[in-house]
């Protein structure tokens, strides 16, 4: 029997660009890492493209294709690897979105599209949002990493094809949905009827009285991309035949792991922040 153990390590988003003042060097280049250094000298180098060479790859693209998906015909939004990261079981028909708390003034402009990045208090945020119902339309809504949670829409004749609200820009008005085919029209007219009701509850929140009191911004809005359904995906353990376990601090990705049939393992203290802690991670992976 072949027990051979693999270990992958992904350091999502580590890459950078040369900065002045760091002597024309990425933070990478600058930083002292004697155990990556030794890896670099001792292993093999490469540049990999995850996708295709120009294709820029996100968090969630590029995991698809570094464990053997093609993002191209599986990928349908980062919302359900989100939701699935938080705990919420999706069911066929389910539209998923990943959100932003965020600040907006009276006029709904944003200040800020992750409310200080803001990271305590956001389950309590939550359960005031979750199980509103919007006509025949159920909403799930669970807070993620920071900033970051994620929004299920239940009910019959729903399409994930509709536009962000999230205007990505501060200064912005959050956006109305819109729908990109007839049939999301009822998913166009749930996600505003959302917005509009998670703002009106959001903002006289004892949460958010909190942060205002100490001078934080609160999180009063809720901004939503990535709409999707739950991929179909061929598990890794029955298409690659091993046995396969994650770790991961962020929600994103943990819903990426159970998508993929990986055993998620919870780690005290890996929290995907700048916090996080890294033996704690390799200690469980050993």
């Amino acid at each position: 029997m072949d027990a051979r153990r693999i270990l992958l390590v992904i350091f999502d988003g580590l890459g950078d660009r040369p900065l002045t003042e760091l002597g024309h060097k990425t933070p990478l280049e600058a930083a002292r890492k004697p155990n990556l250094d030794w890896f670099a000298a001792n292993g093999v180098n490469g540049l990999v493209d995850p996708i295709g060479p120009g294709v820029p790859a996100g968090s969630d693209t590029s995991h698809l294709a570094l464990f053997g998906y093609d993002p191209r015909e599986v990928y349908t939004g980062r919302g359900p690897f989100e939701a699935a990261g938080v705990g919420i079981d999706l069911e066929p028909g389910d539209i998923a979105f990943r959100g932003n708390f965020a600040t907006v003034d009276e006029k709904m402009r944003i200040t800020d599209r992750r409310a200080g990045r803001i990271h305590e208090g956001t389950a309590k945020l939550a359960d005031a949002l979750d199980g509103m119902k919007l006509g025949r339309v159920k909403v799930m809504f669970r807070a993620g990493t920071e900033h970051r949670a994620a929004l299920v829409l239940r009910g019959r004749g729903l399409s994930p094809k509709v536009t962000d609200t999230d205007p990505h820009a501060i200064g912005e008005e959050v956006r109305q949905a819109e729908p990109l085919e007839s049939a999301a029209k009822a998913t166009a007219k749930a996600v505003n009827a959302f917005t509009k009701q998670a703002h009106k509850i959001l903002k006289d929140h004892p949460v958010n009285r909190s942060r205002l009191a100490k001078g934080e911004p609160p999180a009063n809005a809720i901004v939503l991309r990535g709409a999707g359904v739950y991929p179909d995906l061929p598990p890794i353990p029955e298409r690659l035949h091993v046995k396969a376990a994650g770790i991961a601090g962020v929600a994103l990705i943990r819903g990426m792991f159970r998508a993929f049939g990986i055993d998620v393992l919870d780690v005290k203290g890996a929290t995907g922040g700048l916090d996080t802690d890294m033996i704690a991670k390799a200690d469980r992976s050993t």
